[in-house]
Formats: C-alpha cells, sequence, structure tokens
C-alpha cells in the first residue's frame, strides 16, 4: 500500500532537530486555543476574587517595592514617580517570569497526555506564551491607569511619552520568545535531571535582581559592572520600554539586537533540545 493511500493523516519523526512544522503547529491552532482557554480559567478557578488577582498581585508588589527599595534603600527611580517606575517593570518582569516558569514543566506536567494522544509538542508551551498575554493585558492596562492619573492630575505634562512607545508589540515579542527559549530548554532537561526546577526557581529569583526592573541602569556608574549587566537580554527590553513610556531609561539599538539576537540562538538551541528530547522523553519522565 503507497504511503497517501487511506489515510488522512501521516506521522513521521522528524530528520532535522531544528525542524519546526509550522504548517502543523497551524492545523493545530484550535488545539492551542483550547489549551490557552484552559491555562486561563485553571489558573484562577474556585477563588474568591478570580481574575483581580491579576491587578491585586501587582499593586501589591508596588506598594511593597516602594516601602523597601524606594523608602529603606532609597534607591534611584531617576526622578520618576515610584508607582509608575516599579509597575513599568513589574508587567514586563511578570510576564516574562509566568512564561517561563510554566513553560519549564512541559514535558513534567503533560506527561499524561504526551503519552496517550499524538499532537505537536510545542503547541503547549506556545499555548502558555499566549495565555499569559491575557495578564500582561490586563497589568498593562493597570501600568496605564496609573500613567493617566499621574499625567493629567498629579504632575500634568512632566513625563514624555515618545514614539519608542511603538515598539511595545515588538518588546512582547521578544520576551515571549526568550521564556519560550529557555522554558522548552529546561523543560527538555528537567525530564532527566528533577533537580533543574529547583536550580531554576533560585535563578529565576536572581535574575530579577540582574534586570532593571527596581533600578534604572543609569544608577550603575561602574562601567564594567554596567557592561555586565548589559549582557542580560532582559536589560535593553526594560530599559526601552521605560525610555518609550516614561522617558526616561537607556535606550540602545545596540542593546535591543543583542536581545533580539540572544532570542533567536536561544530559540534555535532549546528547539533542537526540544525536539531531541521529545522522542524519548517517555521513557524517562
Amino acid at each position: 500500500m503507497k504511503e497517501d493511500d487511506n489515510w488522512t493523516t501521516v506521522i513521521k519523526p522528524k530528520e532535522r532537530l531544528l525542524q519546526v512544522d509550522f504548517k502543523e503547529l497551524w492545523r493545530y491552532r484550535d488545539l492551542c486555543m483550547l489549551f490557552v482557554r484552559r491555562n486561563i480559567t485553571t489558573q484562577y478557578k474556585q477563588t474568591i476574587l478570580g481574575p483581580l488577582w491579576y491587578i491585586i498581585q501587582p499593586a501589591m508588589t508596588v506598594i511593597m517595592y516602594m516601602v523597601v527599595f524606594g523608602g529603606i534603600a532609597n534607591i534611584s527611580t531617576d526622578g520618576l514617580p515610584q508607582p509608575l517606575f516599579y509597575l513599568s517593570g513589574i508587567c514586563l518582569w511578570q510576564y516574562f517570569n509566568d512564561c517561563l516558569s510554566k513553560t519549564s514543566s512541559t514535558f513534567t506536567a503533560n506527561a499524561g497526555i504526551f503519552g496517550k494522544v499524538y499532537f505537536p509538542r510545542m503547541v503547549v508551551p506556545l499555548s502558555t506564551v499566549i495565555s499569559n498575554l491575557l495578564r500582561f493585558g490586563i497589568q498593562f492596562g493597570l501600568f496605564l491607569v496609573v500613567y493617566a492619573i499621574y499625567q493629567l492630575f498629579i504632575i500634568p505634562g512632566q513625563i514624555h511619552t515618545n514614539w519608542y512607545a511603538l515598539l511595545l508589540p515588538v518588546l512582547v515579542l521578544m520576551l515571549a520568545g526568550l521564556a519560550l527559549g529557555f522554558g522548552v530548554l529546561f523543560s527538555s532537561l528537567t525530564t532527566k535531571y528533577r533537580d533543574m526546577t529547583l536550580l531554576l526557581d533560585f535563578f529565576v529569583r536572581l535574575w530579577m535582581y540582574a534586570t532593571p526592573v527596581i533600578y534604572p541602569l543609569s544608577t550603575i556608574t561602574n562601567e564594567k559592572l554596567r557592561f555586565v549587566m548589559s549582557l542580560n537580554p532582559l536589560t535593553g527590553i526594560v530599559e526601552a520600554f521605560k525610555y518609550g513610556f516614561l522617558g526616561e531609561g537607556q535606550f540602545s539599538w545596540g542593546m535591543l539586537g543583542y536581545s533580539f539576537a540572544f532570542m533567536v540562538v536561544l530559540l534555535a538551541v532549546g528547539i533542537i533540545i526540544f525536539n531531541r528530547v521529545q522522542r524519548t522523553f517517555m521513557d524517562t519522565v
């Protein structure tokens, strides 16, 4: 019998480790949307406040940062209102953190599904990145509300937004790509080395302090240390966001280009390892 006789679907192993079948991913877009809805509805299922936690969590975090870093540590915010400065960093960091933490458990959390039915495994981490856009959208909306209050009533006209704010979709796309790359990389490693989950949790907590979320890059006067901080691919993204919306920050096309190149290489490495592991991961999970 020929390969295409009486068959509606033919499943073949990937011949190249870097191969991504985008046509197949598109065919399974309905499944991806089902995973997206599942991620959204189950996160705050059987909770009293539900999606309001999307607003409560960043609001409480901002208050804590204002007390600890703004009040006690007296860390500069480049002359910007502390709520706006901290909230701008929290919006971006929280999206990256959520995507990374959830995609990093792709194989271990979905082993039961993966072992029963075939579908492109990349659908699961992609659905996580997409579903977290809802949370980012709500928190970004909170940022815009606080921004409008300061711009219109508290310090009218003193916050200088510029056209670089139009780069927001690109910045979010880069955050999603970095989180997806790191996530699929760690998800592949955790199938065999479970302690990588603990390492990732510890690493992400430290990573936030190496990202200009609670402090501006301008406060680092040591050139060598600033260079090291600039090697963080999130630095250029966060600084560009603050520069576009708040008019303060160390914007650099070079830093954004580095972040984009880092994302591309990371995604390539992550996909290679992901494709290698998905062939035999059921034997180790």
